[in-house]
């Protein structure tokens, strides 16, 4: 079996059309241990194709003026939301539509039952964190309209391309994530509170579990939706992770 590993993006693309790939997306508050999973997913599953964040993209903005350096676009987002959400929602949103869209790669489609994962998705993007943004005064109306006129437009417009077929949503307490948010100690995320990880954990709920939230996609109001309870540490127990492992293979089964 040839051992997949988790990369950014895909390699040697050749056109998608007609295969029939599950794809899924893994969603989560912040720090919920979502790279942890990608990572028991490759594990357990070496044939998959796993699409992490373009966090690095994030952390290295390029500056195209004479002499221009790198902006960590991250980091600005975290220390003045006011004055970068929208910046930061757009080149997030953009990059998690570049994965989605991307052709698969060769190897993929070589498997006689081949799946796609990806660490959250477009529809997180809007459905949580831009969502979040504009409820917490972040975004202002103006750019908030602007953000979900573009999305609605890119989504109707790459249509299948962005399908998904299922979501594994991955639930914790928000205090659970902010422990672990604080024993990763990501330099970028020193100012979030728990006060925010706690709204990021309603929007998913609301989002996922009571179904609230105005989603505008039928496919997306419909999707199947996998919980898993997290708040066990499954990182350094091989139970807690096989166990997960099988819910997965399950729920895909189902699909």
């Amino acid at each position: 079996m040839a051992k997949n590993t988790i990369k950014p993006d895909s390699t040697d693309p050749i056109s998608s059309e007609g295969m029939a790939v599950k794809r899924l997306s893994v969603e989560g508050n912040i720090a919920v241990g979502k790279s942890t999973f990608m990572k028991l997913l490759s594990s357990f599953f070496q044939e998959w194709e796993l699409v992490t964040e373009p966090l690095r993209k994030w952390q290295h903005v390029q500056d195209s003026a004479p002499h221009g350096g790198m902006d960590n676009l991250l980091q600005l987002m975290y220390d003045d939301p006011s004055r970068w959400s929208y910046t930061f929602q757009t080149v997030s949103c953009m990059t998690r539509f570049k994965t989605q869209i991307e052709p698969l790669s060769r190897q993929l489609l070589s498997l006689r039952e081949p799946v796609q994962v990806f660490e959250r998705s477009i529809y997180s993007d809007r459905y949580v964190f831009a969502k979040c943004l504009f409820e917490l005064g972040h975004l202002n109306p103006m750019e908030w309209t602007m953000y979900q006129e573009w999305h609605s437009f890119l989504t109707r417009e790459f249509a299948e391309k962005v399908h998904l077929n299922g979501i594994v949503y991955l639930q914790a307490t928000p205090e659970t994530c902010f422990e672990r948010l604080q024993k990763r100690a990501r330099k970028e995320e020193k100012t979030v509170q728990l006060d925010y990880l706690q709204k990021l954990h309603e929007q998913h709920e609301n989002w996922l579990i009571k179904k609230t939230t105005d989603v505008h996609f039928e496919h997306v109001k419909n999707i199947p939706v996998l919980v898993l309870d997290v708040n066990e540490d499954f990182k350094n127990n091989p139970l807690a992770s096989q166990r997960l492992a099988t819910k997965i293979e399950n729920f895909l089964a189902e699909l």
